[in-house]
């Protein structure tokens, strides 16, 4: 369900093109390089839709990396009407609060390799941002999938051991640390390795 119009957040998500070599390359043992990166295309449309229907397109960013005119953008564009922007250069703690910053009002970011973050799930992320400082959706690898904010917090996204298990944590630190209120609606998981795949593969057959 569409969130109602009052205070709207922007949703920004990150996507890399899907060049053989370049994206996905753990999931390269089971599908190839070729496999990996259509997969990678695959999970990009799915995150994106998803977005586009629990928020008007017109609040929807797609932060590019890459090739930042590959077919698969363009194609997204046009066909949902969504706003691409490319992805700055630094870590990708700076990037989230780049993307964070860009727009006015409360703002979420989500990555776009986390098929188990629903429609319904980003609406109820938005709802929760009306009254938390910061909204999370956690991982179950240590990271997060989703983050909101409702204003520019200095420090929230520095020193953050990226990569790591460590991730979520070290984040739930800083909110702390900064006196922040936080939600947290839901865990969900993304596609890293092939055994990701197979369970999003397994689940999509089974719907």
């Amino acid at each position: 369900m569409p969130v109602k119009s009052e205070a709207l957040p922007h949703l920004h998500l990150l996507a890399k093109a899907p060049l053989p070599g370049q994206a996905k390359t753990r999931l390269a043992p089971l599908l190839g390089a070729d496999g990996a990166a259509l997969a990678h295309a695959e999970l990009v449309r799915h995150c994106v839709a998803n977005a586009c229907q629990a928020l008007p397109a017109a609040r929807v960013t797609l932060w590019t990396a890459l090739d930042h005119a590959h077919p698969l953008f363009i194609e997204l564009r046009e066909a949902l009407g969504l706003t691409l922007t490319p992805q700055p250069d630094g870590d990708l703690g700076a990037r989230i609060r780049c993307a964070l910053n860009s727009t006015p009002g409360p703002t979420m970011l989500m990555g776009s390799d986390c098929p188990s973050i629903s429609a319904e799930l980003i609406a109820a992320c938005a709802h929760r941002l009306a009254s938390h400082d910061v909204v999370i959706l956690p991982a179950e690898d240590g990271g997060y999938g989703l983050i909101g904010t409702r204003q520019d917090y200095p420090g929230l996204f520095e020193a953050i051991p990226w990569g790591s298990e460590s991730v979520l944590t070290a984040t739930q630190q800083r909110i702390a640390a900064l006196g922040l209120t936080a939600a947290y609606p839901a865990t969900i998981w993304d596609v890293d390795r092939p055994e990701d795949w197979q369970r999003w593969k397994g689940l999509t057959v089974a719907v």
